[in-house]
């Protein structure tokens, strides 16, 4: 993020405008409209421009620019066609260390100027960072579509209200929830229709009425790590969320959704590093479940193939704890796909097993005649470390040592690689595998080659 996003208050602040031309009228009266006392340095004013010094609006410093107009002032726009001039009021304003947007010239900026949706006092600003402003203005226009038009009043009855709602709830999670519930209420509805009176007197009787809500845990899927995978539930879910409890696996793109304020924990296990145990995690939601909070437990893929979320949903459901399931894709179906690898195929596969390779029980031996048969995909989550033993005992109970196989490494991320060779070569190509990785046995392996179409870093078989 090269820029960081602020509302400024300009509030009978002092504004230096370079220009009085038609692009130099947007920004006066934008400026004008926020309050700020607007100084224009121009060689000529536009008519627009003299009917606001007539009536007071705007103070002309008159056509040569000097320095010292940038002492006093709070930031300062240069809007005229002229570079060398633009240029000199951005080079004053960065040795006097003012704010300095210079229009359509993003080298002579130090803050860029958004397309906003205006909903006041709800404002939506979008920037491109000077790259490209009219793809902001495009997604401004879509945005407008979307933001109802009483989206301000509802905002404003909720400023109104918002000292009395923080002395008789107490708790930020409790006023947050109580917010929520309340802008997706008759409040909503009442206010769309323009009856501010019902709506406010809608508000003070949920208020009244108001009880405490109790804490609540959401197993979500974060699928195998491209953000684009997410559910619609999963996104509204760790957007809600008071604590988000995330597993190794879960990327960083899609914590980086997670609402800022929220209190992330990591509890992730991976193999050969330290990791929270399954009991401290257990105990984790039920504390802040207890406590009143929404928890979110984020795990990569899904959270009831091999990510334990039957237990911890068994644990939750002792407790007495409300909580709800959000399937996410797992990683065979993900990484497989990106991989250009179908699970299924008519003419070579007419099943898939999902299998791992770790068992709680040590000592476990897995029905080892029903994984070698033909014919079938064997996908093996965590399954690197144990790929010898895995070969060795395939190729015992009948698969050909020369059935196709793929690993796929950090599948549906930008830094996916696939592996492909025999089942004979499965351990060297593990030793080599990036983790996290999917193992894939079967003869749909070998449409990896026809199939592929993600971009991707290509390892060597």
């Amino acid at each position: 993020m090269n820029h960081y996003p602020i509302f400024a208050d300009l509030r009978d602040r002092p504004v230096l405008l370079a220009g009085a031309g038609k692009v130099a009228e947007r920004k006066a009266e934008s400026l004008l409209q926020a309050g700020a006392q607007v100084r224009v340095v121009a060689e000529t004013l536009s008519p627009v421009f003299q009917t606001w010094l007539d009536e007071g609006k705007i103070n002309w410093l008159g056509s040569e620019f000097h320095d010292d107009y940038l002492n006093d002032v709070f930031l300062a726009i240069a809007a005229t066609d002229n570079h060398a001039f633009n240029s000199r009021v951005f080079q004053a304003a960065e040795a006097r260390g003012k704010f300095c947007n210079t229009v359509d010239t993003a080298d002579l900026c130090s803050f860029i100027v958004p397309a906003v949706i205006d909903r006041s006092p709800i404002k939506v600003a979008i920037s491109s960072g000077g790259t490209s402003p009219v793809l902001a203005r495009k997604w401004r226009q879509i945005i407008e579509t979307l933001l109802p038009l009483h989206t301000g009043k509802m905002a404003a009855i909720a400023g109104k209200w918002r000292s009395r709602v923080k002395a008789e709830i107490q708790g930020t999670e409790q006023r947050r929830r109580f917010w929520e519930h309340l802008f997706d209420s008759r409040f909503n509805a009442l206010a769309a229709q323009g009856n501010l009176e019902a709506a406010e007197a809608e508000l003070a009787a949920q208020l009244d009425g108001y009880r405490p809500s109790t804490g609540e845990v959401v197993l979500v899927g974060a699928g195998p790590g491209d953000a684009g995978l997410l559910t619609i539930h999963a996104l509204q879910a760790i957007q809600a969320a008071d604590v988000v409890l995330y597993d190794a696996l879960v990327s960083d793109e899609i914590l980086g959704k997670v609402r800022k304020d929220a209190d992330k924990i990591s509890v992730g296990k991976r193999a050969g590093c330290h990791h929270v145990q399954q009991e401290e995690t257990n105990r984790l939601l039920v504390q802040y479940a207890q406590a009143g909070k929404r928890v979110v437990r984020l795990k990569g893929g899904d959270p009831f193939v091999f990510g334990r979320g039957g237990e911890e949903a068994q644990v939750l459901r002792q407790a007495g704890i409300s909580y709800r399931i959000v399937p996410g894709v797992t990683a065979a179906l993900g990484a497989t796909a990106y991989a250009g690898i179908p699970l299924t195929h008519r003419d070579c596969a007419q099943s898939a097993l999902f299998v791992t390779a770790h068992s709680k029980h040590d000592g476990q031996q897995p029905d080892w005649r029903t994984l070698a048969l033909s014919h079938q995909t064997l996908v093996v989550y965590m399954g690197t470390l144990k790929a010898s033993e895995i070969t060795e005992k395939l190729i015992e109970y009948g698969r050909s040592a020369d059935t196709p196989v793929a690993i796929v490494s950090n599948g549906t991320l930008p830094q996916q690689s696939v592996q492909t060779g025999r089942l004979k070569d499965l351990p060297a190509m593990a030793e080599r595998a990036p983790r996290p990785a999917l193992m894939v046995i079967g003869e749909v392996a070998a449409l990896r080659d026809e199939l592929k179409w993600f971009g991707e870093n290509e390892a060597a078989a």
